[in-house]
Parts: C-alpha cells; structure tokens; sequence
C-alpha cells in the first residue's frame, strides 16, 4: 500500500465501485415508503457539539470520497481481493440493514435483522464498503481519513441514541443493554 495513491483521471479508479455503492444504496433507499426515508436522515434534538463533530466526521469522509474518485484501484495486489471481498459484504449487509429498517414497525426500536446484532448496522457497513474500497485503491491515507471520519460518527451516534431513548424510552434501553452499539462486542 502507498500512503498517498497516485491522483489522476481514468475509466479505472476509485469512482467505478463508489458509483454502484451509491446506486445500490439509493435503489434500496427508495424503496422505502417516505416516512422511513425520512426517520433515516432525522436528527432532532442533538446538542451542538454532535452537530459539529458528525459535520467535521462528515467532510473528512468527503475528502476520501475525492481521493477515492482520484485513484487507480490496484488490481492484482492482495489488498485490491481483501477491498473488494470486503467491499461486496458491506454492499450486502447495507442492503439487507435498509430493508430490515424498512420493515420495522414504526412505534418501535428496530431489533429485527442486523439489528439484532448491532444498534448501527447501516453506519458499520458503510464503513466496511469503505475499508474496502480504500484497500482496493492501497492508500494508507485515505484509512486514517476514514478512521478520523469514525471518531466524527460517533457523536453522530450519540445524537442518534439521544434521539431514541426521547422516543422510545425504556424500550430502547432494554435494546440497548442487550445489542452492542457497533459489532458483537463493542
């Protein structure tokens, strides 16, 4: 891997995969009915300091995304096989978090599917289409950039849980001492 990739314009970098993640993530997306749309992208009630910290997560996550876009994949290299296996899971695990969202009753916390196993499959997964597409690149950069993107969804993710114990209270507590907030573990 290089720690910065090699920047120029071709039909062979970074934009191909991040094209067909967007594209599969908004056909699903739009399956759903408005409503869920909307409880996808709300954020009522968070303090100023998520608000920041999810903005400043949300411009380094813009910046690799022109890296990305700006770099050869690196077909051949075992990183480029790791991205892309990594890559295809997380497309996977996106889809299926959204339609378990989709399907989840209104009044309550969603457990059903993925959420079972994560509060925040939709963000994990994202992060792991990322993580991979940033090996099928080998940019050194672009995984502290997304590392440093993490850190800011976190207080994202705060704000979402706020948000939810507000709207659900007990009920979303229970969910929460019995799902991790990320992956089996943490």
């Amino acid at each position: 891997m290089d720690f910065v990739p090699q920047f120029g314009i071709g039909w062979l970098n970074g934009w191909l995969p991040f094209v067909i993640y967007v594209s599969i993530q908004s056909i699903v997306t739009f399956t759903c009915p408005k409503e869920v749309r909307r409880r996808l992208i709300e954020r009522k009630g968070w303090t100023k300091t998520q608000i920041f910290m999810t903005t400043i997560g949300k411009s380094f996550s813009l910046i690799n995304i022109i890296l990305l876009f700006l770099s050869p994949l690196k077909f051949g290299s075992v990183e480029f096989y790791i991205g892309i296996i990594l890559y295809f899971i997380g497309i996977i695990a996106l889809s299926t978090a959204i339609i378990n969202f989709k399907n989840a009753p209104l009044g309550k916390p969603i457990t059903n599917g993925f959420y079972k196993i994560s509060r925040n499959p939709q963000l994990f997964s994202i992060y792991i289409i990322f993580l991979g597409h940033i090996l099928m690149i080998g940019s050194w950069i672009s995984l502290i950039i997304l590392l440093i993107s993490i850190i800011g969804s976190y207080f994202n993710i705060l704000g979402e849980e706020k948000q939810l114990y507000a709207q659900y209270g007990d009920s979303y507590l229970e969910y929460k001492k019995k799902v991790p907030r990320y992956f089996i573990f943490f």
